[in-house]
């Protein structure tokens, strides 16, 4: 469906930056990975918050555009993190969207260690709008 090198239809230099790892992007859920790597960590060899809310925003984002990844385009209005642990492993982002209307979409989401433990989770608030990039479908 979409190039195995894009974010679900999208070429965002930034997550390939992260190394984010796009997984699932449908039905009103998405799915990211990110292995940790050295880069990524703050002074406590965990990674940084900073990742993690980029992580959570975008896979959160790509929930609310799931229903049509290509034609649709969010734009973060709020966004709310809690963590509650260090991230010292590989992670995986799940997402899914609560509601979305014709101008506003509501998702939440989380971030799991190799474990399944709960590393931080948010809730979010995006704009809808009319995509305006061109696709990289495959």
């Amino acid at each position: 469906m979409f190039e195995p090198s894009t974010y679900f239809g999208l070429d965002i230099p930034y997550l390939k930056f992260l190394g984010v790892e796009p997984v699932l992007c449908e039905d009103d859920r998405a799915v990211t990975r990110l292995k940790i790597r050295e880069d990524l960590l703050n002074s406590r060899r965990a990674i940084h918050g900073g990742a993690l809310m980029s992580l959570l925003d975008f896979t959160l984002s790509a929930a609310g555009r799931s229903v049509d990844p290509l034609g649709l385009g969010m734009a973060t209005i709020d966004i709310t993190v809690s963590c509650f642990e260090p991230a010292v492993t590989d992670l995986t982002i799940q997402a899914r969207c609560l509601r979305r209307g014709s101008s506003i979409a509501f998702c939440e989401g989380e971030v799991l260690d190799t474990e399944g433990k709960l590393i931080a989770k948010a809730s979010a608030s995006f704009k809808v709008l009319k995509a305006q990039y061109a696709s990289k479908a495959a």
